[in-house]
C-alpha cells in the first residue's frame, strides 16, 4: 500500500511567511466550524497552529472524516472558483489561522507564481487520496477500511518494517468516522486485532502500536 504523504501539502516556510502578509491572523476555539459545507465564500485558511478536520455530514448528523490537518496546511482553496464549499472544516483544538480573502490571494499569486505550482500538486494528491477513499468504501469491508486507516496514520518504528506507531490518539468513534462505519463494527475489528496481538496501546504515549503485519483479511 502506498501511504499518502500529507507533509508535501504543507507550505514551505518562505511561502507561509509571504502569504501571511496578505491576510489577517485569527484565533479559534476548539470545535469551531471554520467552513460550512454548501456555503459560498472566497477565503482560505492557512493553519499557523492547532489542528482541524475536513468532514462531510449527512442529514442525520452522521459524519465521515476526510482528513486531519495541522500547521503549514491550508484549507478552503476549492472555493476559489466561486462555487459552494464542498466540505466542512472544524477545529479539533485551539487553532490560529491566517485568513486570506480572494483579492489578497490573487495579489499573492502575482508576486509568488510558485504557489500556483504548490496548489496544483496539492490538488493532484487530494484527488488521489479521495479516489483511494472512494475505492475503499466501495470495495473493502470494514476490516479492510480500518486497517487502511491504521496504516495511513502510522509511521515505522525504527528499523522494524512491520512495526508501526499511530501518530495521534484515536478513539474507536474517530476510526468509525473515517471509515464510514459504526463504532460497534470498529470495536469488533479492534478487539480481534488486540486478541491476535496485532495492535496494542503503548503504556506511556497511549498511542496504538502495530506489532506485526496486519492480515489482508479477517
Amino acid at each position: 500500500m502506498e501511504l499518502p504523504n500529507t507533509d508535501n501539502d504543507r507550505l514551505p516556510h518562505s511561502l507561509l511567511a509571504a502569504i501571511s502578509r496578505h491576510g489577517g491572523t485569527r484565533n479559534f476555539a476548539a470545535n469551531t466550524v471554520l467552513i460550512h459545507e454548501g456555503d459560498v465564500s472566497d477565503s482560505i485558511f492557512i493553519l499557523l497552529s492547532g489542528r482541524v478536520k475536513a468532514y462531510s455530514a449527512g442529514t442525520q448528523g452522521r459524519e465521515i472524516v476526510l482528513d486531519e490537518l495541522g500547521p503549514g496546511h491550508y484549507v478552503g482553496e476549492l472555493a476559489l472558483d466561486g462555487d459552494k464549499r464542498s466540505v466542512s472544516i472544524k477545529t479539533l483544538e485551539p487553532t490560529t489561522c491566517c485568513v486570506v480573502q480572494r483579492d489578497g490571494l490573487d495579489a499573492f499569486l502575482v508576486e509568488h507564481p510558485e504557489f500556483a505550482g504548490h496548489l496544483t500538486r496539492k490538488l493532484i494528491r487530494m484527488v488521489r487520496r479521495l479516489t483511494e477513499q472512494v475505492k475503499s468504501l466501495a470495495l473493502q469491508d470494514v476490516y479492510g477500511r480500518v486497517t487502511r486507516v491504521l496504516m495511513e496514520l502510522s509511521d515505522p518504528i525504527g528499523d522494524h518494517v512491520e512495526q508501526r506507531q499511530v501518530r495521534q490518539r484515536l478513539t474507536q468513534q474517530d476510526i468509525a468516522d473515517r471509515v464510514g462505519s459504526s463504532r460497534e463494527m470498529v470495536h469488533r475489528v479492534m478487539k480481534e486485532l488486540a486478541i491476535g496481538e496485532y495492535v496494542v496501546t503503548d503504556e506511556n504515549s497511549k498511542l496504538l502500536v502495530i506489532r506485526k503485519k496486519l492480515p489482508h483479511a479477517w
